[in-house]
């Protein structure tokens, strides 16, 4: 007999109607279900027999004999088997998508008046120095270039972890540290204007150097704002383009506003129209203070901006009032009101805020307790991974940040001259012995050095979203530093191109301008990519959000160390080039320390932002008292 038609005697429909009883347990329905769930035919109108006479039962297990029984002839059918899910592309956000970009917008504004400041005087420097003692050789001006550079990044060195510090702090906040960074760099740019020695000077490069910690910080807001990893490339590379923009303006206005009276004698000099009969005595007695008087302007301008509309990001302070947002906004509708005389004022949500008119305790939203998150001790933030990522920020940032300034010095170096050579009896031997810059005024290389940011601006639009989101953060920062010791390595054969002039007359033509070109495509191309890289990298690594604030500040000192070290030293070697007949020796050390850097670079990973778990956590956020980040990260360590 086959197996549609089973006799009722057959052991298996015996087990089907025996096996489960009016008051057999559940555990025995499941057992003698699993059992017989191949029946068919006969045995299903069995089955719906046995059903029928329980259907009646008011025992409180009928219904799970009528969900066991059920089972027997409603057999669910088999799964079927999971599709593999196509690995999820990588998402970028255009830069039309950029989340909060009126904050944004505040940060590259404040971002933007410091280079503006610092490339500034770049294309002067050299020549403020030299008016301080015009007897010395240019040998010792280098030299004094590059400590008064080092000045600049000692102090930085010595306070931009502390600024990190208080920034983590609820006693200052991010907002604060900014606008004290901001403030000092005016001072500093102001003293250096009206300076009429090289220590003067230096002392005021020192100030602006410790009070300004604000590269850290700004990161670290950025990094606050703009929470989700799709938007991070774009977002943290609005800095490094920021800075670009600095390149372009900041060298042109000092080359166009340094010594007045001697560039356009006929507005600012002995008998013109505003100097009178002696000229303006001022511009005569303190030729580089206009271009500080300038940017400090401009100093001034950004500063007030941060402190009407800039939010606080830090998690604590964010339920507090903010006087400098809360007069913004009342001075926002006074100007409103006057441009609309139809315009009637809503009354706002929000408590205590000047110019309310509206009060009304019972429609003010309650705040929110801060909630004081943990914090991770200082001594558990050197991980494996930061610090091999601080070791090869500090790498980069010796070459990185000593280039430009060995640029501008080359740029001003006279040029070699057979008729009366430096050193004397030197004769030129490529491809080593070899020495001479290029010997132009201050006008010329601010246009050289605006080059070079106008460059950085072209790769970041066009060139660096696409192949960053292609390459993603790592091999960007690995595949650009095989760049840096090309440019490095060819820079000073610039000296021996053709010019259309002769010596000492400064350099120029096709020739001159096209190998400077080439050198700083290929150096800046390597820093667009490096740079953000670098940054999302050093972010990443940060092993608890309570410490980014920090960690950014560690990752500025040493930064600002190493450009405290990288300018001495390479200064100091392209002064001795001068006197030896080797031009190259700055730019090679520049070029030695880029291939160490590659190597370091290979044992950088990028991080999750919260490789450390405080004791707790896990509980407070699964109970909604910390904030869960917009997007979880994946490669947290618990």
């Amino acid at each position: 007999m086959s197996a549609h038609h089973a006799p009722r005697d057959d052991p298996s429909v015996q087990a089907a109607t025996t096996g489960v009883s009016h008051h057999a347990p559940s555990t025995s329905i499941s057992s003698t279900i699993s059992s017989s769930r191949t029946l068919t035919g006969d045995v299903e109108a069995e089955a719906k027999e046995i059903y029928g006479r329980w259907s009646t039962s008011s025992s409180s297990s009928s219904q799970l004999q009528k969900e066991a029984l059920t089972e027997i002839y409603h057999d669910p059918e088999p799964e079927s088997p999971p599709v593999p899910e196509k690995p999820a592309k990588k998402v970028t956000a255009s830069w039309s998508q950029l989340p909060r970009k009126e904050q944004l917008a505040l940060l590259t504004i404040a971002r933007l008046s410091e280079p503006l400041t610092q490339t500034s005087l770049q294309s002067y420097m050299y020549y403020q120095l030299k008016s301080f003692d015009p007897s010395l050789p240019d040998s010792v001006i280098s030299s004094q270039a590059g400590m008064m550079q080092a000045s600049f990044t000692a102090a930085q060195f010595l306070t931009a972890m502390a600024w990190g510090r208080a920034a983590d702090s609820e006693k200052f906040g991010r907002k604060n540290v900014i606008m004290i960074g901001l403030l000092g760099t005016m001072v500093s740019a102001l003293g250096f204007g009206f300076a009429s020695t090289f220590w003067t000077a230096m002392i005021f490069r020192s100030i602006g150097g410790a009070l300004n910690g604000n590269v850290g910080v700004m990161r670290t807001m950025i990094s606050e704002i703009i929470k989700e990893k799709k938007y991070q490339s774009r977002a943290f590379m609005v800095l490094p383009m920021t800075f670009n923009v600095g390149v372009i303006i900041g060298p042109m206005l000092g080359g166009l506003l340094s010594d007045p009276v001697g560039q356009y004698p006929g507005i600012f000099g002995p008998g013109s129209l505003i100097g009178g009969e002696n000229g303006v005595w001022w511009m005569t007695r303190w030729p580089y203070a206009l271009p500080n008087l300038v940017s400090a302007m401009f100093l001034i301008i950004s500063t007030t901006a941060l402190f009407l509309g800039l939010d606080e990001t830090h998690h604590a302070l964010q339920e507090r009032p903010d006087r400098g947002k809360q007069l913004g906004r009342w001075l926002w509708r006074t100007i409103s009101r006057k441009s609309s005389q139809n315009y009637a004022s809503l009354p706002t949500d929000e408590p205590g805020e000047l110019g309310s008119a509206h009060n009304d305790i019972e429609l003010q939203p309650r705040k929110k307790k801060p909630i004081s998150r943990r914090k991770l001790p200082f001594r558990r933030i050197w991980t494996r991974n930061v610090v091999f990522t601080m070791f090869a920020q500090g790498l980069m940032a010796i070459h990185v940040g000593t280039f430009n300034n060995l640029w501008f010095l080359f740029l001003s170096t006279p040029r070699f001259d057979p008729a009366n050579p430096y050193p004397p009896g030197h004769i030129q031997s490529p491809p080593f012995h070899f020495t001479g810059g290029l010997a132009m005024p201050p006008a010329r290389i601010g246009l050289a050095l605006s080059i070079l940011g106008a460059i950085g601006i072209v790769i970041q639009l066009f060139v660096y979203p696409r192949v960053s989101a292609r390459l993603g953060t790592e091999r960007s920062y690995r595949y650009a530093l095989l760049l840096f010791p090309v440019a490095y390595f060819i820079a000073p054969y610039l000296a021996l191109l053709p010019s259309s002039t002769a010596p000492p007359a400064a350099a120029n033509g096709v020739w001159i301008w096209g190998g400077i070109t080439v050198v700083l495509a290929v150096q800046v191309l390597a820093r667009t990519f490096a740079l953000p890289a670098m940054v999302i990298l050093v972010n990443n690594s940060c092993p608890h959000p309570s410490v980014l604030g920090t960690l950014h500040g560690v990752g500025q000192s040493v930064s600002s160390g190493m450009r405290t070290i990288g300018p001495a030293v390479a200064a100091t070697l392209y002064g001795r080039g001068i006197e030896w007949g080797v031009i190259g020796t700055g730019y090679w050390f520049l070029g030695i320390i880029a291939i160490s850097n590659n190597f370091a670079g290979m044992f950088v990973r990028e991080g999750s932002g919260h490789e450390i778990v405080l004791d707790g956590e896990e509980e407070e956020e699964a109970e909604g008292m910390l904030p869960v980040p917009v997007e979880e990260e994946r490669g947290r360590k618990r």
